[in-house]
């Protein structure tokens, strides 16, 4: 990865200065696991270019020790006024050393001491002493003081990666002054930012102007005799020595007293597997790809014996059973089934996919539900044999899913993984059977069937271990009544499909493409010229060029016309709100309508999506292939897309039942707070009520933004918003969102005691629950390292609200399936979306479905307040809303 290097090349990052820079230049990122990453992703890109680029055979990253430095004794004020490090950022500087260290990249902070020292005593040294190139990488102009014929500083512009070099040229080129009098600048126009008074009323061009005619601070103060401008001379008399002193507190100082030696920087030597496994724990996977990870290695097995069946008999097809249905694709819709293989007590057998779907027998024994089935994914074995008109009944046991349940953690549950953590050596990994990727094909008969075996072997073997596990954590019954049920239900589901208007769908995108030709006409008219308005060069022009708006933002190729400078913008311009619809459109047009078309199979002309069961660790489901829990709502044009989802049958109806505001109703059980339980209890506006209760205001009184605020903090609260976050929701200071958040407990103040005593109670733990008893593990809650406690703290929060949520609609779906059976009701269960089910019904059943749907949803479970179900009916999903 890294070639060639250059000898005695060190490179200095000021560490704080590029994660600050990463986290506000990227919007706030997190993993699967809610650890917020943006900024620790930033830095890492940034590093990425550093180490290819430089290729330097020494690194240090730089960081401030504390908020007090000997600086603070010439001036108390210095750095003061600012805010305080929001915490989504605190977190990530754990994480940013723990990416150093896994580089063996040194790191080195000083106390009484700031990074821009020891970066500037570390340059001085390397460049004078050592006669080495040295490379800084920072945001801070303040660092250009250190530029010499060794030194080079580069500065980050927009972004992360779009830097700027400065060397003694392009300083010049750039400010028309030297390097030293970089601190000359600041001593007489200060710096915000750090607090540098300077003198008041001398900007940046003011400044370089006197430094271009007398040079220094001190030249200027003595010659202000000969400066022009009565109020000039006055504020530089007046503020002479707050001058020399903002001089001092910008130098630089380049004699720290170092601990350690430059052999100790050396870099080039980290362990590739240490980068991998942290990358992976932060899902960077763009950034995986800079390393040529290894292929699966092969690992021993114990020794296993089995036979290939020709023709199946009562031996193969026991009351208890194993069983694998192999499918390769991750679409295992109509996918090709590889083989099947059973275990049971009269032995292991490997059966051919055309034996097994030929054999009366075989066909017999997977619909009986007497006969018990063990498997290792059940929604995926019902699909796979359902598109083969097999009914696969009975199944008792599922291994993923059980292992899922008692760790959703884990980062995966394949059958391998699952039986290596249980100490078995049963099964290898898929990846060594069969390679990954375009080298993926399946083995000779022999060596599948023995996969195939060793899978179902696993399944047999482990299925008491996980079963007594499962009770231990009195989770029986919600495996038992709720997941494994739940299972088969999202399999029928699946098969069943629903089905689009692939027409009208045509249809929509041709009227989004009309509609998108009308507002291009529209833009090109009111920006004077024709013009490429999907080329942000091309449109910057016409904006900030030709219509003079004020540009707000640059890039490496020209002005930004990012979303957000857009909507800035809105006020200044009418063709900048159709700029802004035509994105929108296009978006919808190219990412849903197009995306939907490629989606819908021929055979049935519905869309059947994937149901991702054993993914996320709040008990959610996620769908795939496609997204329908992504379809946007917001815009009419993207609501209309439902339009196109319709009945399998003429004359049948769509019914959406969605729970309102299930959330917040299950945090009020919980917290057991009178204030929430009363609101809903009488069926109040939950954010009108917050609103009254937070601002103490009548119902009459609330405002539309007093209300809009109550709702942003009954949505975040649960996840532990700071007031950093409430503020970017609001567009408030944080001083303002964090005397909402402090009034908003002060109201609800078991919502608080909630809050703390969760957090307490999972520490002593090591987990939280659900009212089903769903579990996720917490160890982070007692580490050492601030990101991961904080975010575990959060978890242990927001877990036991979500994921209940998650419970109850689960609970809803399994009820509803079975009195439809019992009621022998034509109508079916098509998708689930958030927290809202939709239905197919005929027309002789549609008053007794809405009847049921309310009914089953609103009893799913009791609790201290009422669930309450939005139900409504119509001829396509879009008016069934």
């Amino acid at each position: 990865m890294r070639g060639a290097v250059n000898l005695n090349k060190l490179v200095l990052i000021d560490g704080n200065s590029i994660a600050y820079r990463a986290f506000f230049a990227l919007p706030l990122l997190n993993n699967q696991k809610g650890v917020y990453t943006n900024a620790v992703y930033g830095f890492s890109t940034m590093l990425f270019k550093i180490i290819e680029e430089e290729k330097p055979t020494h690194m240090l990253v730089a960081f401030d020790a504390g908020k007090t430095t000997f600086r603070h004794k010439t001036y108390s004020e210095y750095k003061g006024g600012r805010q305080k490090t929001p915490p989504e950022l605190s977190e990530q500087f754990p994480l940013v050393r723990e990416l150093l260290d896994a580089f063996n990249i040194s790191r080195y902070e000083a106390e009484n001491y700031e990074a821009d020292d020891i970066i500037g005593t570390l340059a001085k040294q390397a460049g004078e002493k050592e006669d080495w190139e040295v490379k800084i990488y920072s945001g801070d102009k303040d660092l250009l003081q250190l530029i010499s014929d060794k030194v080079t500083v580069i500065l980050t512009k927009k972004g992360i990666t779009n830097v700027e070099a400065y060397d003694i040229a392009h300083l010049d080129e750039v400010y028309g002054i030297t390097p030293k009098q970089i601190i000359d600048m600041k001593g007489l126009m200060g710096d915000s930012s750090d607090n540098i008074p300077g003198v008041p009323g001398i900007g940046e061009k003011t400044a370089l102007k006197l430094l271009k005619e007398f040079g220094t601070v001190e030249e200027v103060l003595s010659s202000i005799d000969q400066i022009s401008g009565k109020k000039m001379k006055e504020r530089l008399e007046e503020n002479r020595e707050q001058a020399l002193m903002s001089k001092e507190l910008a130098t630089i100082f380049v004699d720290v007293p170092l601990e350690e030696s430059f052999d100790q920087y050396t870099f080039g030597d980290y362990e590739t597997n240490k980068v991998v496994g942290l990358l992976k724990e932060l899902e960077f996977t763009s950034l995986l790809s800079k390393f040529d990870q290894e292929s699966a290695v092969e690992e021993e097995v114990e020794e296993i014996s089995f036979s290939i069946v020709d023709q199946i008999t009562d031996k193969h097809l026991a009351n208890e059973s194993s069983v694998i249905v192999e499918v390769l694709s991750e679409n295992y819709h109509q996918a090709t089934i590889e083989g099947i293989a059973i275990v049971n007590e009269n032995g292991r057998f490997f059966i051919k996919t055309e034996t097994a779907l030929e054999s009366t027998a075989f066909v017999e024994w997977a619909n009986d539900e007497t006969k018990k089935k063990w498997v290792f994914d059940a929604k995926r074995s019902v699909v796979a044999l359902g598109w083969k008109g097999i009914m696969f009944e009975g199944v008792e046991f599922d291994l993923q899913m059980a292992s899922y349940l008692l760790d959703p953690s884990l980062a995966t549950h394949d059958i391998h993984e699952v039986a290596s953590r249980q100490g078995k050596s049963i099964v290898q990994a898929d990846e060594f059977i069969y390679g990954k990727g375009a080298k993926q094909k399946v083995p000779e008969i022999d060596k599948l069937a023995e996969h195939l075996v060793r899978k179902a072997e696993a399944v047999y073997q482990l299925k008491p271990v996980f079963e007594k596990e499962l009770q231990e954590n009195e989770q029986e019954k919600l495996y038992t009544e709720l997941e494994m049920p739940l299972s088969i239900v999202l399999g029928h589901m699946e098969k069943n499909g629903v089905k689009v208007d692939k027409q009208q769908l045509e249809q929509m995108g041709e009227d989004l493409n009309n509609r998108l030709q009308e507002l291009e006409q529209k833009i090109h008219s009111l920006a004077g010229e024709a013009f490429n308005i999907n080329s942000p060069k091309q449109l910057g022009e016409i904006l900030f060029v030709k219509l003079g708006l004020p540009p707000l933002k640059k890039t490496k190729t020209g002005y930004s016309t990012s979303a957000d400078v857009l909507e800035k913008l809105a006020e200044e311009h009418e063709i900048v709100e159709y700029i802004v619809h035509y994105r929108q459109l296009g978006k919808l047009n190219s990412t849903y309508i197009e995306g939907l078309l490629k989606v819908i199979k021929d055979e049935t002309n519905k869309i059947h999506t994937r149901y991702n069961q054993a993914l996320t660790q709040t008990g959610r489901l996620s769908s795939t292939d496609p997204n329908l829990q992504n379809i946007p709502i917001r815009l009419e044009e993207g609501r209309k897309i439902r339009k196109a989802f319709i009945p399998s049958e003429p004359g049948w109806k769509m019914i959406a039942a969605d729970y309102s505001q299930i959330e917040l109703r299950v945090l009020a059980h919980i917290a057991g707070d009178d204030g929430l339980i009363e609101a809903f209890q009488h069926d109040m506006d939950i954010h009108t009520k917050t609103a009254m209760d937070v601002f103490h205001v009548s119902e009459e009184e609330v405002t539309s933004s007093m209300r809009r605020g109550a709702k942003a903090v009954n949505f975040g609260i649960v996840y532990g918003i700071s007031d950093f976050g409430l503020s970017q929701n609001l567009g408030i200071t944080r001083k303002e969102a964090g005397q909402f958040i402090e009034r908003y407990f002060e109201s609800y103040p078991k919502v608080k005691e909630y809050m703390d005593s969760i957090v307490e109670k999972a520490r002593e733990n090591g987990y939280v629950s659900t009212l089903l008893h769903r579990r996720r593990y917490l160890p982070d809650l007692t580490s050492r390292n601030f990101n991961k406690r904080s975010f575990a703290e959060r978890t242990a929060m927001n877990t036991p609200i979500q994921g209940t949520a998650a419970d109850i609609i689960k609970k809803a779906m399994v009820h509803m399936a079975d009195k439809m059976d019992e009621r022998q009701l034509k109508s079916k269960m098509l998708l689930q979306v958030h927290d809202e089910l939709i239905f197919e019904v005929p027309e002789e059943e549609h008053d007794e479905m809405l009847e049921l749907i309310r009914d089953v949803m609103e009893n799913a479970v009791e609790l201290h307040v009422p669930l309450k179900v939005d139900v409504s009916s119509g001829d396509t999903w879009y008016d069934a809303k």
